[in-house]
């Protein structure tokens, strides 16, 4: 029986919007694309995520991997609310499923800048029952410390939990402990593999 619902945050309960941001600067399409890859998918975005680096140190890290557009890197990421849109169903989501007795956690790889500058799009943070941000405790999905982290602070049983993310490689990680998954696509597709694990969602 599930009694535990988690939470990713990015792309379940809240969409990062990072494409519309770097366009909102009127970038060129060379200009964006590099932007893109010298920041959201350079390996270092993990280590931001982790709170391993201070925010100076990460920006100069982007900065270094692309120094030809540093004025547009620091520009894009001076102020990163715009990036993050929380998605309208996320707080009526987690009191209906609260509502019916099950509790939600959330377990995200966040950054502590990026949670602050984004805390508006993340309210329903205050409605769940806490859960782990990786910035927090300097561990990032998928490694394993970050799931045995969340078991003992919250004495969960793997087998009542289930765990919905966007990306798969994270799921792998909860699935090694014993946790139920869903490969989160839409809210839609999720409430239906909820319901086929016994969830009233």
């Amino acid at each position: 029986m599930i009694t535990t619902v988690i939470f990713d945050i990015g792309n379940v309960l809240a969409d990062f919007v990072w494409e519309e941001h770097y366009r909102s600067f009127g970038f060129t399409e060379e200009v964006f694309e590099r932007l893109a890859k010298a920041t959201v998918k350079s390996p270092m975005w993990n280590e931001y995520d982790r709170g391993a680096m201070t925010d100076e140190e990460i920006m100069q890290g982007f900065v270094d991997n692309d120094p030809g557009i540093e004025k547009e890197i620091r520009q894009a990421l001076a102020d990163k609310g715009p990036m993050v849109r929380r998605n309208d169903y996320a707080i009526p989501w987690i009191e209906a499923l609260k509502s019916k007795g099950y509790r939600c956690l959330y377990l995200s790889n966040f950054s502590g800048k990026a949670h602050r500058e984004c805390a508006p799009a993340l309210d329903f943070l205050s409605h769940m029952d806490g859960g782990i941000l990786s910035y927090q405790d300097k561990v990032i999905k998928p490694m394993p410390e970050i799931y045995q982290l969340l078991i003992d602070r919250y004495q969960l049983k793997p087998e009542e939990c289930v765990f919905m993310d966007d990306t798969p490689v994270n799921l792998e990680g909860a699935e090694k402990f014993g946790i139920h998954t869903i490969h989160f696509q839409n809210q839609a597709q999720a409430i239906e593999e909820l319901r086929k694990l016994g969830v009233e969602a």
